[in-house]
């Protein structure tokens, strides 16, 4: 970026910045509840027999949210500014953390991962749209990079303050590191396309400008299923590692905290390499195709390694990981798509629709299991994920370098 004027540096880094700390705390809350699932629900006296059905309740309440708020966020983000957005999600998503930490029942508990829910929902696409608009067109990929990159570190902390200290503390820690950095006021300006259609009579921020065509319609979709294998392999395999650890026979029964940490660890070190190698390869679709591949690949070693060591398990648990390093870059697709006037409503609504996705596939797992096991009903859904994706991207234009100074 050397040939750009100092104004323009400031004002792409102070969005970098703010895009990449307010992710880092999204993800330390979202990965949060899984680390401490058994802990807190034990905390507030749920019975061992009901921790799974109880579990997946809550993790349902955090994902319905995610969707209701990633439709009021995506349509704000394109009225009002997508600098609004990431202030507003980081303050709700903050302070309902801090409401975690208090929590006595599990309806309360319910009511709490809902509201945090609709604060997470907000941040990431709002910061993708706010970087991917400030960013020259040829690097664009490099700065969601390092949003991903330091947001998906969110998540190693997550894990290592859950296995340290108090489910109770780890919630209020989460709090307070978003009500800091809001304190810190950073300086980050709004986006200069989005200042430029500000003003003009142009519909902004709604849905029907996505649905009243066929074309809109299909991209839309096809960004949705693109995603769907990552929230996969993280609200099944991942989040229930202790219960697919047992199903394999495994001498030592893994922890939810430590599969989290080592698959975070892989998620940043394959951020950063999707979004090279899009770089390198000029192409957002190749790039993505190779790590969807590798997905698939992981998948099938994950949950057909009979017996695994738990240091084999948690090496799966880090390639795991890097295969699903593409998740910011899905969500620069889904906003490379679409025009400024709907940008932030396609980037903000896309991975919520995909978060949201967990309840059906975890549905379809639990309405599964009883009949052929925990590992077969996993892998049916898994590989139906992974096929999927590779459908929908064929759908998808190459976005590599475009233009994104228009409207629909």
């Amino acid at each position: 970026m050397g040939h750009l004027k100092r104004s323009q540096r400031q004002i792409i880094s102070g969005a970098i910045l703010i895009a990449a700390l307010g992710y880092f705390v999204d993800i330390y809350d979202l990965i949060l509840f899984s680390i401490v699932r058994v802990k807190s629900l034990k905390g507030i006296g749920v019975p061992d027999a009901d921790l799974l059905s109880q579990g997946v309740l809550l993790l349902n309440m955090q994902m319905f949210g995610m969707l209701l708020g990633g439709i009021l966020w995506g349509i704000w983000g394109d009225k009002k500014g997508r600098l609004s957005v990431l202030l507003g999600s980081i303050f709700l998503y903050s302070v309902a953390n801090i409401a975690n930490g208090f929590v006595t029942n599990v309806p309360i508990y319910a009511a709490l991962r809902f509201i945090a829910g609709v604060g997470l929902a907000g941040e990431l696409g709002a910061g993708i749209t706010l970087v991917s608009e400030a960013m020259p067109k040829e690097l664009r990929a490099y700065g969601t990079v390092v949003v991903s990159v330091v947001g998906v570190l969110g998540a190693v902390v997550a894990a290592m303050v859950g296995d340290l200290f108090d489910w109770r503390v780890a919630y209020f820690v989460g709090g307070a590191m978003g009500i800091g950095l809001l304190l810190l006021r950073i300086n980050a300006s709004e986006s200069g396309m989005f200042g430029a259609i500000k003003t003009q009579p142009v519909k902004r921020g709604s849905l029907m400008l996505i649905f009243r065509s066929r074309p809109n319609a299909f991209k839309y979709f096809n960004c949705i299923l693109i995603g769907i294998p990552l929230w996969f392999v993280i609200g099944i395999l991942i989040t229930f590692s202790p219960e697919f650890g047992k199903s394999l026979g495994m001498a030592e029964i893994p922890t939810a905290g430590h599969a989290i940490m080592y698959t975070y660890i892989g998620i940043s070190l394959g951020s950063l390499l999707s979004g090279v190698l899009s770089q390198w390869l000029a192409s957002r679709k190749k790039a993505m195709a190779i790590f969807m591949g590798l997905n698939g690949i992981f998948i099938a070693a994950y949950l057909f390694d009979p017996h695994p060591s738990a240091g084999i398990f948690y090496i799966i648990c880090l390639l795991l990981g890097i295969a699903c390093g593409y998740w910011a870059l899905f969500v620069t697709i889904a906003a490379e798509q679409f025009g400024t006037n709907i940008r932030a409503t396609v980037a903000t609504t896309v991975p919520n629709f995909v978060r949201g996705a967990v309840v059906p596939v975890t549905l379809t797992f639990q309405y599964l299991k009883p009949t052929i096991g925990i590992i077969h009903s996993a892998a049916v859904i898994g590989f139906c994920c992974v096929g999927v994706a590779f459908w929908a991207l064929t759908g998808l234009e190459e976005t590599h370098a475009k233009d994104l100074n228009y409207i629909e």
